[in-house]
């Protein structure tokens, strides 16, 4: 399971961009940044073309997606903690 971690993107466009991972379906993951791909409508992009990163978000962040329940701010605000490190 691999909800709340960090990912970049290997491949496409958006190569290097940092991105939270808020689903998985199959062979895919739904990624959000809180800004360009929004959680309400997060890039859909296959598992093979992200590159995960083994620290995830707060524990209480994990929930609030799970829930559906996470905000763009919440998103923003853990990648930015995240590239504080």
């Amino acid at each position: 399971m691999m909800i709340g971690q960090f990912a970049t993107s290997k491949a496409g466009h958006d190569k290097d961009v940092l991105y939270v991972i808020m689903a998985e379906e199959g062979d895919f993951v739904f990624l959000s940044d809180g800004r360009l791909k929004p959680v309400d409508k997060p890039k859909r992009k296959r598992s093979k073309h992200i590159q995960p990163i083994s620290q995830t978000v707060a524990e209480e962040l994990i929930y609030a997606i799970k829930d559906g329940k996470a905000t763009n701010e919440q998103i923003k605000y853990a990648i930015k903690q995240y590239k504080k490190c």
